[in-house]
């Protein structure tokens, strides 16, 4: 990999084995192909920068979901590096794609610290189907691998199979979950910020019902959610974490901003990238309404969630050489 794409060693990603990062970095790569493979084609072309070829890797940054706002801006920084450094060849310009990508995603690339509470209480949130639960699942895992202790909140009571999925997660991860048979979610996350308390757990994963951001009364009750969990911990949720299928483009971008504006959201699960997604909805979120991204996830398995590193990202998008 180019210089400038080489990671500290702070990094997290960084202190997994060798072979497990090449790994994660395939699924990654195979999982953005879709952009990936448009990018590379138009960089092979080989030939003279032009106005041409720069209206066809707008259209390409447009229809991977990157949006208007951070496509203008990618376009802008990239002329300004063709104009600089004097690159004439079609070629020079995935370097410069890529030096403009990492500088608008770094910002997003910021590990979540949970050693500043204990417990630290994560409220997930989200819509139906953007892999919530199954997160959590993942989550639970991810923290138990940093050797913390993690108990798993069923908040979603709208649904009997949410429940039964998280105690799923819990039997597989040897974790407890705490869980009613019937109740409204706050009084269960009451209940499971108290149980954490009392056992001295370290992290906490709450998991609320989906809904959409435009369903008003739904986004009050999830507000209610929000100050009982203050009552049970003051300062409780430490995280608001919500999560996105990288699938639903633009439309992952008006879930931001509305559950943002209902709850303050901390921080961003993007997932799903294994599927159909073309990945650029980073950008555009990095653009017009930046938020934390906290880990993205590229599979089913345990440990097909990961820290977001935006150089991983960059290179898996542009098929840059590890």
């Amino acid at each position: 990999m180019s210089g400038f794409l080489k990671k500290s060693s702070s990094d997290s990603a960084s202190h997994a084995p060798a072979s497990q990062q090449r790994s994660w970095l395939g699924r990654l790569k195979s999982g953005l192909a879709r952009t990936g493979s448009q990018l590379s084609g138009l960089f092979a072309l080989g030939g003279r920068i032009d106005e041409e070829l720069y209206e066809e890797l707008e259209t390409i940054l447009i229809t991977s979901d990157v949006g208007m706002d951070a496509t203008r801006m990618l376009l802008a920084d990239v002329r300004h590096q063709v104009k600089e450094s004097h690159l004439t060849d079609a070629a020079q310009l995935k370097q410069a794609l890529a030096h403009s990508l990492l500088k608008l995603l770094n910002p997003l690339a910021l590990p979540l610290d949970t050693g500043k509470q204990q417990p630290f209480v994560i409220m997930m949130v989200g819509v139906n189907g953007a892999g919530k639960t199954t997160s959590i699942g993942k989550l639970a895992k991810y923290f138990q691998g940093q050797g913390k202790s993690v108990l798993l909140a069923a908040g979603d009571t709208f649904r009997a199979a949410a429940r039964e999925q998280l105690m799923e997660w819990g039997a597989r991860n040897q974790v407890t979950v705490i869980a009613q048979q019937s109740g409204d979610a706050a009084a269960v996350i009451f209940d499971a910020i108290q149980a954490a308390q009392a056992r001295k757990i370290d992290v906490v994963l709450a998991d609320t019902a989906g809904r959409l951001g435009t369903q008003a009364h739904l986004m009050e009750e999830i507000k209610k959610v929000k100050r009982v969990m203050a009552k049970a911990l003051p300062g409780a949720p430490h995280e608001v974490m919500l999560v996105l299928d990288a699938n639903t483009g633009q439309n992952a971008l008006s879930q931001a901003r509305a559950f943002d504006d209902a709850l303050g959201v901390t921080g961003l699960v993007l997932t799903k990238l294994d599927g159909t997604a073309k990945g650029g909805v980073i950008a555009a979120i990095a653009k017009t309404h930046p938020l934390p991204v906290r880990f993205i996830g590229v599979g089913e398995g345990l440990d097909d969630l990961r820290p977001f590193v935006a150089e991983d990202f960059v290179a898996a998008l542009l098929g840059l050489d590890e």
